[in-house]
């Protein structure tokens, strides 16, 4: 009677052993699946927000130095603006993205085509930026690229991220002498 009182007694303290072996591998998994599910949001927040700075690059870069009203060139330079994007279409601001001042970073002069040939960016050779678009007949115009840089801000969490993206721009020779350094 003695030796099965004894077994009885393993049995019931094997029972509990694996019960908090299961218990301590529940609660590990749980934490994992949490924290994995946290890194998720954050993906999720961080492709959104880039999508609001593209979304408010775009603005820009379709309003950058429109013609003025008879049709000629604008002087006036970019100025910052602030754009508050609704990403998910509820009538709230998601995201607020802060636009810098467009700044022009380089310009080139834009060549007429003829049958001339230029040698470009890793020793690519053919014919002039402008051949075959019709700015053989234009005075001096200005391939120009501009920076715009963003920070864009999460209105739920105050979370923020940089976005920057160039932007291509021709330029008559007036607009390439007030607005390129």
């Amino acid at each position: 009677m003695n030796r099965s009182a004894r077994q009885r007694g393993a049995a019931l303290i094997v029972g509990l052993i694996m019960l908090v072996l299961i218990t301590l591998t529940v609660a590990a998994a749980f934490t994992v699946s949490t924290s994995n599910l946290k890194s998720v949001g954050n993906m999720q927040t961080r492709n959104e927000a880039v999508a609001a700075a593209n979304r408010a690059i775009e603005e820009v870069a379709a309003s950058l130095l429109p013609p003025n009203a008879d049709g000629s060139p604008s002087m006036v330079a970019p100025a910052p603006t602030v754009s508050l994007v609704d990403i998910n279409n509820d009538g709230k601001t998601d995201y607020t993205v802060q636009i810098a001042a467009p700044a022009c970073v380089r310009a080139t002069k834009a060549s007429g085509g003829g049958g001339s040939t230029t040698t470009g960016p890793g020793g690519v050779t053919g014919g002039g930026s402008s051949s075959g678009s019709g700015l053989e007949a234009l005075p001096d115009q200005y391939n120009s690229v501009w920076d715009i840089s963003t920070t864009v801000t999460d209105a739920a969490s105050g979370a923020s991220i940089a976005v920057r993206q160039g932007v291509r721009a021709l330029l008559s020779q007036a607009q390439f002498d007030a607005l390129c350094p």
